[in-house]
């Protein structure tokens, strides 16, 4: 008879690209979207949280991947009898989910519509440094306003957002620019080829990392890159080239300037003069509101969504500089980006409804104040209560109750109490601020001891109690005042 294997134990790893968060990741994440939401709610935007799962149907063109069905999500088929159910699928946004949403109730909802989303989005990718196939996103859009003071709006509002998640002044602009206004490029240059159009964009797209004159070889026959292989141009001629090169190079050193480059960048196009004359407008809105070019800046080489945005398309970057794995500097980079998008309802609907919205990508905002200092992974964990006598187990409740009713965070140690040391060791690892004890003399005398684990720990670092000699390490307390010396000493821990 042949001998059984033994089952395999499953792998205990997470899938690629997926990762764990722990208590210090999760807090600064709630702590960052609370922060979010509360400006988005002074801005009027009323939450929605939709489901995360759409149909494959409703997510539509704009899937990541359109040329390879239900790839880029993470998709099934719903199982029926015909072997024909519904494709469903992860939402790889929150702005798809959000035109369903509108479509479906759009004669309940007030119009404009204005509402902010926050969760975790899923896109079935190949995973690499720093990109996983689950983030988190933190969004506000309004649908159904034509009027570019919505744009205008939105970007006030996400400069407001990074400021108040900490990021300085200086430290961040946000850069516009508008789909009309190339468009209009386009249109001077005599191209009406979609491909040939998306060709150029992405030329254009490039023009910060190759600059002028990359962009120039670029739409001509090709060039060298860094690596040593050629890159194909897209075919133009020097004097189809120059409309885009003119609108690259139309960034001036006052908004003012900006705009009247961009006027002899498009030429008669009147879809180029439409998108300048809605710049306009969004930077005098802006400018009204106290947005200078210090916080947000009208920048043509701003390009976004080649088949998604249809005016206004703006993005936040980081100026400070990090250093990358070879200790070189460069900036942070984008960590938000939004723009119009007037066809995604239409889907629905069969009818054009205006929208604009931005997308925050809130991992990328923790790990730059990380990167800055502003946050670091320790949090103060609760106070512990050790256990002395396991047959006091109700007594060290009434403790712990008697904290966490005034508002302390706090627990009874549940593991074994046999060691005190192991007590100690575990309120270590927990970060706590405080352990209490009380053992069966401090029982008789009505009294605790409470043990300044901040200040054991700093004098740990030092070696030295000499400068800590007017506060000590272990005291002991009286157990009606419980509440009131454990606040003052805490207190005292975040001065």
């Amino acid at each position: 008879m042949a001998k059984q294997k033994k089952p395999q134990r499953p792998k205990a790893q997470t899938p690629k690209g997926f990762r764990d968060y722990f208590g210090a990741e999760v807090a600064q994440r709630t702590d960052m979207l609370r922060t979010i939401a509360g400006v988005y709610h002074r801005y009027g935007f009323e939450a929605l949280e939709s489901a995360a799962v759409e149909t494959v149907e409703a997510l539509g063109k704009f899937l990541p991947d359109v040329d390879r069905p239900n790839e880029g999500v993470f998709a099934w088929q719903e199982e029926d009898e015909n072997d024909n159910g519904d494709w469903l699928a992860l939402r790889y946004d929150l702005t798809a989910p959000l035109a369903r949403v509108f479509a479906q109730h759009r004669n309940d909802l007030p119009t404009p519509y204005r509402r902010f989303a926050m969760g975790p989005v899923w896109r079935n990718e190949k995973p690499g440094p720093g990109r996983f196939r689950q983030f988190y996103q933190c969004d506000a859009d309004t649908v159904g306003s034509g009027n570019v003071a919505a744009d205008a709006e939105i970007c006030a509002m996400l400069a407001d957002t990074l400021e108040a998640v900490g990021i300085d002044r200086g430290d961040y602009v946000v850069r516009i620019n508008n789909r009309k206004v190339l468009n209009g490029v386009l249109e001077v240059m005599g191209l009406f080829d979609d491909d040939q159009r998306a060709n150029v964009l992405r030329t254009i797209d490039k023009f910060d990392k190759v600059g002028e004159s990359g962009v120039r070889e670029l739409l001509g026959k090709g060039r060298l890159d860094a690596s040593g292989a050629y890159i194909d141009g897209v075919g133009l001629s020097d004097a189809q080239a120059e409309p885009v090169v003119a609108f690259l190079t139309s960034k001036s050193d006052t908004t003012e300037g900006t705009l009247a480059n961009l006027r002899a960048a498009i030429g008669d196009s009147e879809v180029g003069a439409k998108g300048v004359d809605e710049l306009q407008t969004m930077a005098d809105l802006l400018a009204a509101g106290g947005y200078g070019p210090d916080r947000i800046v009208i920048d043509p080489s701003v390009v976004r969504g080649l088949g998604y945005y249809t005016g206004p398309v703006f993005e936040a970057e980081l100026t400070f500089e990090i250093k990358d794995e070879k200790g070189r500097p460069r900036s942070f980079g984008s960590v938000a980006g939004g723009g119009r998008y007037d066809d995604l309802v239409k889907r629905f609907t069969g009818q054009e409804v205006p929208a604009t919205g931005v997308s925050i990508g809130v991992d990328r905002l923790l790990a730059a104040l990380h990167m800055k200092g502003r946050l670091n992974m320790d949090t103060t964990g609760p106070v512990v209560v050790t256990v002395m006598d396991r047959d006091r187990m109700a007594d060290y409740q009434a403790i712990v109750s008697e904290l966490r009713n005034a508002g302390i965070r706090a627990e009874v140690y549940l593991g074994n109490p046999k060691s005190f040391g192991n007590q100690l060791k575990y309120a270590d690892q927990r970060n706590s601020p405080i352990a209490i004890i009380q053992g069966g003399d401090e029982l008789a005398a009505g009294t605790l001891q409470v043990k300044d684990l901040i200040l054991g720990a700093k004098i740990a670092e030092t070696a030295s109690q000499e400068e800590w000699s007017e506060r000590p390490q272990q005291f002991e307390i009286p157990r009606a005042d419980l509440v009131s010396r454990i606040k003052a000493l805490l207190d005292e821990q975040n001065q």
